[in-house]
C-alpha cells in the first residue's frame, strides 16, 4: 500500500485520539435502511482496524431518525458493555439516558446547539431550554459513573442565521461544560469554518477556561476545509478529532450539511506528520470499501479513491 512520507512538524502533539462517528453520525442521514447486522459488522471492523473510540448509535425516537431506531438491538448484538468512554451513545433527553443505561452503556453524549434556530429544529426547544434539559441527563450519567461528551453544533455558521458570533458560541460551550461534561466537541455542522476562525474560537475558549485538552473538533467537508481546519487545531494542542469512515454523514435537520471529515483522509495526514493514532490504514480502507458496497455508492474519501486506483 502507498504511504505518505513522514515529515514531523514542530508544535504538533505526539499522539491523538480519532473519535469515529461513522456508525451514528455517518449513517443517520442515509436513506437506504441499513440492517442491524451490517451496522454491527461495520462497528466490529472499525474496532479491528484500531479505532478505539467509536460512537455506536443514538437513543433517539425512531420517528425522529428512522435509521437509528434499532439501537437496543444493535447494542445487544455487539455486547460491548463495560468498555467505558470507548463506546459512546448519543442521548437526546432523560428517556434516552434511561434506554442507554438499561443496555449497560457507560459513555454518553448530548447534542446541543449554539444557535436558536437549530436548537428549535433539532430538539424543539430554545438553547436555554435544551441546556435545562441536559442538566439532569449529565448529572445522572455522572452519578452513575458514566463518561459524558457535550456536542455543540453550528459553532461556525448556521444555514438559517448565517455567521455565528464567537461570543455566543463560547457562552453555550461554557454553560454546557459547567453542567459537568468531560469533553466538548465543537461542530462545524455545515462545513463553513476556515483555519483562522477555528484558531480564534479555540483561543477564546481557552480564555474562558476550556483548554484544548478538553476539546474535540468535528469538521464537515462541505467546502473542502476539514483537513486544513484539523491541521490548525492540531497546532493549537487539540488531541481529539471526530471523523467518519468513508466521509459518511450529514444532518437530517440541516440539509446543507454534507459529509464529515473522512477518517482515512485524517489518518493519511496524521501518518505524514508522524503523529500516532493506532489505526491500520489498510484495514480501514477495506472497511470503507466494504461499507460503500453495502450502501450502493462509492466512498467519498479521497484516500480511499486514490488507493483503490493505485
Amino acid at each position: 500500500m502507498t504511504l505518505p512520507m513522514v515529515e514531523p512538524q514542530a508544535g504538533m502533539p505526539d499522539e491523538v485520539t480519532i473519535y469515529e462517528v461513522g456508525p451514528r453520525d455517518g449513517l443517520q442521514n442515509e436513506s437506504l435502511a441499513v440492517p442491524t447486522e451490517v451496522k454491527a459488522e461495520f462497528i466490529n471492523r472499525l474496532i479491528a482496524a484500531g479505532l478505539q473510540t467509536v460512537e455506536i448509535t443514538s437513543m433517539v425516537p425512531q420517528k425522529w431518525v428512522p435509521q437509528l431506531g434499532d439501537a437496543e438491538d444493535l447494542l445487544a448484538q455487539l455486547g460491548l458493555t463495560g468498555l467505558g468512554r470507548q463506546r459512546p451513545v448519543l442521548v437526546p433527553n432523560e428517556r434516552g439516558l434511561d434506554r442507554a443505561l438499561e443496555q449497560g452503556v457507560s459513555a454518553i453524549a448530548v447534542f446541543g446547539s449554539a444557535t436558536e434556530t437549530f436548537a428549535r429544529k433539532n430538539l424543539n426547544r430554545s438553547v436555554d431550554e435544551s441546556l435545562d434539559m441536559f442538566g439532569p441527563v449529565v448529572r445522572r450519567a455522572l452519578d452513575g459513573g458514566a463518561w459524558v461528551r457535550g456536542y455543540v453544533s453550528m459553532c461556525f455558521g448556521d444555514p438559517w442565521e448565517g455567521p455565528v458570533p464567537i461570543d455566543q458560541v463560547v457562552d453555550v460551550c461554557s454553560r454546557l461544560m459547567d453542567l459537568g461534561c468531560d469533553q466538548l466537541s465543537l461542530g462545524d455542522t455545515i462545513g463553513v469554518a476556515t483555519p483562522g476562525h477555528v484558531l480564534r474560537l479555540l483561543d477564546r475558549l481557552d480564555d474562558a477556561g476550556i483548554g484544548p485538552d478538553q476539546v474535540g473538533v468535528h469538521f464537515h467537508d462541505t467546502y473542502g476545509q476539514a483537513l486544513s481546519n484539523t491541521y490548525a487545531a492540531l497546532g493549537r494542542g487539540v488531541r481529539v478529532f471526530d471523523a467518519s469512515t468513508g466521509g459518511l454523514g450529514g444532518c437530517p435537520y440541516a440539509k446543507s450539511a454534507t459529509g464529515n471529515l473522512a477518517t482515512e483522509d485524517l489518518v493519511w495526514m496524521l501518518d505524514g506528520l508522524g503523529i500516532r493514532h493506532g489505526v491500520d490504514l489498510s484495514a480501514l480502507v477495506e472497511t470503507s470499501t466494504w461499507m460503500a458496497q453495502q450502501l450502493g455508492k462509492p466512498s467519498a474519501s479521497r484516500v480511499v479513491k486514490a488507493l483503490a486506483g493505485s
